[in-house]
């Protein structure tokens, strides 16, 4: 039975690790070794605070007792010797000075942002880039990111490994890139900032539903960003995205952790400075986009679902991101995706690019003074041309959700039908759970409550989790009718799916 002490200690690794390997990385120049040094610290810390008691600070003492053990094995290290001895000086000498390098700052000052960049090398796969980062900074087993990315479990823990192995044989050195070179990785790492806000904002498992701690560190990481590159609208995009989102952070919950979808937050409780900073930075990011290439602020005719319908063929290897239910918060969820997202970045002059166009979302979330006064219909618009530059099944699942609020709940059923032939999204939670809200809002309660129930059993969040079967017992147990059509032994419907 779990104890508070490991239940602290659980709360401080989930909070410090992705710290303590980027600062033992400084050290030791090797991600895969300084994760399991810092897993030695863990294991100390399970030995030693049920009988000694939690510590005042116990990020440092994790990283004094993983710092010892990094100079034990520098000290046993053979070629490190063999160093020492050729060129004469003395082993105590040579010894590095710990304190000196962790105090060590190339003027960017942040060993998080140099593990990003890391972790972002192009001699990583897109893919093994986003499962390292989720691994190092949101602290996510190789089940639970196997799940994020709807691939086998034994897929993602080969991707993991290989890359730690690439990273220690290519000795890829621990900083931050200048000029040519930070353009060229600036995309996988705006990816991965993202990953990591998303993380935070809607935890993949757990019993939290938000890990505000990485929300803090990617809006941090992606400020330092702007900085380094100010002439990126992408990267002003994603910061403006990452502000606005963080904007509702506590309204998001209630006094007791449970979530408080998007239609019944309290707007007053929004964080207007982060609302106000946000939309300087998309200011800023259409003042370098070309203006002919801005969206245009009317929906287009092509917004309608027929224009537009997904092929199941393709690959979602794609991050999920955050809950598609109507009621929720389709502008967070069209997020970083690995594959296509960076790709499609804007630079200078570019087209808008997929943070920009999230990021207009979210400022048309952010704009609605209430949930009845969102503009829906410009959501919809901002979605289509999402989906034209970053096409994946999550965007069109979130623009399902938008069509829906802007011209019925039939409407986004009819998308979202066609979306349940795509393999990748067979066990992914939120495509039940909006199919579930469309349902229900067409009278079809014994078809919701089946998808609100299934939409449960897919998640890991056990906040998530409660929400939906809070939903599902909240459908009028009606039986399914002699107009309604058969429920398949999915709990998937047959429905007939055309926009009116």
């Amino acid at each position: 039975m779990a104890t508070d002490t490991h239940r602290a200690i659980e709360a401080v690794w989930r909070i410090e690790s992705a710290r303590l390997v980027a600062g033992l990385t400084r050290l030791v120049r090797d991600i895969g070794v300084a994760e399991e040094l810092a897993q030695d610290a863990l294991v100390a810390a399970l030995e030693q605070w049920p009988a000694d008691g939690v510590p005042r600070n116990p990020g440092a003492w994790l990283m004094t007792i993983a710092k010892r053990r990094a100079i034990d094995q520098i000290r046993r290290d053979v070629t490190f010797h063999r160093k020492i001895a050729e060129v004469g000086r003395d082993l105590a000498e040579a010894v590095p000075d710990i304190g000196v390098q962790v105090a060590e700052d190339d003027g960017i000052g942040d060993d998080l942002l140099r593990l990003v960049f890391v972790a972002c090398h192009p001699i990583l796969s897109a893919e093994a880039r986003a499962a390292l980062t989720l691994r190092l900074f949101g602290g996510l087993t190789t089940d639970e990111i196997a799940r994020a990315f709807l691939v086998p479990e034994p897929t993602v823990a080969q991707r993991i490994v290989r890359a730690k192995k690439t990273l220690a044989t290519a000795r890829v050195p621990f900083e931050v890139p200048r000029g040519d070179e930070l353009a060229a990785r600036l995309a996988s790492v705006l990816e991965v900032v993202y990953l990591i806000f998303n993380e935070g904002y809607s935890a993949t498992a757990g019993d939290d539903w938000m890990r505000p701690e990485l929300c803090a560190d990617a809006l941090r990481l992606g400020r330092i960003l702007a900085r380094l590159a100010p002439r990126e609208p992408e990267v002003h995009g994603l910061v403006a995205l990452m502000e606005i989102q963080a904007s509702r952070a506590a309204a998001r919950t209630g006094p007791t952790g449970e979530p408080i979808l998007l239609a019944d937050q309290n707007r007053a409780r929004w964080d207007h400075l982060l609302i106000r900073r946000g939309l300087a930075a998309l200011a800023r990011a259409e003042t370098l986009t070309t203006p002919s290439t801005q969206p245009e602020p009317t929906a287009s005719a092509s917004t309608r679902p027929d224009s537009t319908r997904p092929e199941p063929a393709a690959s979602a290897s794609t991050r999920p991101e955050l809950a598609a239910s109507a009621r929720s918060e389709p502008a967070a969820s069209a997020s970083a995706l690995p594959d296509s997202a960076a790709s499609g970045s804007a630079r200078a002059g570019g087209h808008p690019g997929p943070y920009f166009l999230q990021a207009a979302i979210a400022a048309c979330h952010a704009r609605a003074r209430r949930f009845e006064g969102t503009d829906w219909v410009r959501i919809a618009e901002l979605y289509e041309r999402l989906a034209q530059v970053a096409p994946s099944p999550v965007v069109e699942l979130n623009r399902a959700v938008a069509l829906s609020m802007a011209y019925g709940p039939a409407v986004g059923l009819a998308l979202l039908d066609q979306l349940m032939a795509f393999p990748a999204l067979r066990n992914y939670h939120l495509l039940p759970s909006a199919r579930g809200d469309f349902l229900a809002k067409l009278g079809r309660h014994a078809e919701a409550r089946l998808e609100f129930e299934r939409a449960a059993s897919l998640t890991r969040n056990e906040r998530e989790r409660t929400l939906l079967l809070n939903r599902a017992r909240a459908s009028p147990a009606a039986e399914v009718g002699a107009n309604e059509p058969p429920v398949e032994p999915s709990g998937h419907r047959r429905a007939p799916a055309r926009p009116s």
